[in-house]
């Protein structure tokens, strides 16, 4: 499976948030639909660079993101709902960014965007990147090389909007 480009449609699939009242099923129509949306994915919560970094740069910015007409700003993992949303709360995420689970990967398989971190006892997970998508349209594609972090920074997205 090819990895998702600028000009394609998102996959339809569901994810999870943690809501009021506990895991809620999200539809990626209603993520999508309509809506200018970032989807930042990491391979998983609390580590390193995602915790110290890429997270953190959203959420710094998403007043700026926001200002250039993103509806939503949205973390995803492959991690499950209680651990990405311990990980929004002890990263003070607030109402500015949505922590979605992948919890077994079907969305980062879906886009073709997995990663095997097996290797350091991760399983499989997401590969680092950021989208930006128009009513359910990649307009930006940003797909980090292994062990980088430059093009699915905030400031890099924000760039490009």
């Amino acid at each position: 499976m090819m990895a998702i480009k600028a000009g394609e449609r998102m996959p339809a699939g569901v994810l999870k948030t943690m809501s009021a009242d506990g895991p809620k099923d999200v539809s990626t129509d209603e993520l999508f639909k309509g809506k200018k949306v970032v989807l930042f994915s990491v391979p998983g919560a609390f580590t390193p660079t995602c915790d110290a970094k890429h997270l953190p740069g959203f959420v710094q910015l998403a007043d700026q993101l926001r200002a250039k007409g993103v509806d939503l700003i949205a973390c995803m993992a492959v991690n499950d709902v209680f651990v990405m949303n311990a990980w929004g709360k002890a990263s003070g995420v607030g109402e500015k960014v949505m922590m979605l689970a992948d919890g077994n990967g079907d969305y980062a398989k879906a886009l073709g965007l997995e990663l095997d971190a097996r290797g350091f006892g991760l399983g499989l997970r997401g590969q680092r990147f950021a989208l930006v998508i128009e009513d359910g349209v990649v307009k930006h594609a940003n797909v980090e090389a292994p062990g980088q972090f430059k093009v699915s920074a905030a400031e890099h997205v924000l760039g490009q909007l």
